[in-house]
């Protein structure tokens, strides 16, 4: 079985997200998968896809003040600035983390450790709604 199908997230401020239960609410197929993949891809250049953990979230505004320390912003030796000082950062902060995350599924649920979500990163200061391409491969459960 392959599914694929596109599913919109609403805007969210610059920062790390947690988005597993956001995804998974638009994808009640995911209930029919007896063992398969979950691959999810973002439609966008300025932000990116993690799993990462799931409960504190302090780790997320470590994330955010990690990666704004490592990739700062107004750097003079930026050439691409017409977007604003927080795109080309975005642009690379994305490069670093990647476009996609695959997920293993197992009776119908995400097979992630329980302390493991799917982060959205959003980069930009505003950053609008984002766009997933999510593909689902596998056997359906037997009824």
């Amino acid at each position: 079985m392959w599914l694929q199908k596109e599913i919109r997230l609403g805007p969210k401020r610059r920062g790390f997200h947690l988005i597993t239960q956001e995804v998974m609410t638009q994808l009640p197929e995911l209930r029919t998968v007896a063992i398969g993949l979950l691959h999810v891809f973002i439609k966008h250049t300025s932000a990116s896809l993690t799993i990462n953990e799931n409960a504190d979230p302090t780790v997320r505004g470590d994330f955010e003040r990690y990666f704004n320390h490592a990739v700062p912003e107004d750097e003079p030796y930026y050439q691409h600035v017409d977007e604003g000082s927080d795109d080309m950062p975005a642009h690379l902060k994305s490069s670093i983390l990647g476009a996609s995350v695959t997920i293993p599924l197992t009776s119908g649920r995400l097979n992630m450790g329980i302390w493991q979500g799917i982060y959205l990163c959003e980069h930009r200061n505003h950053g609008g709604s984002r766009t997933l391409l999510v593909t689902i491969q596998g056997e359906m459960q037997k009824t």
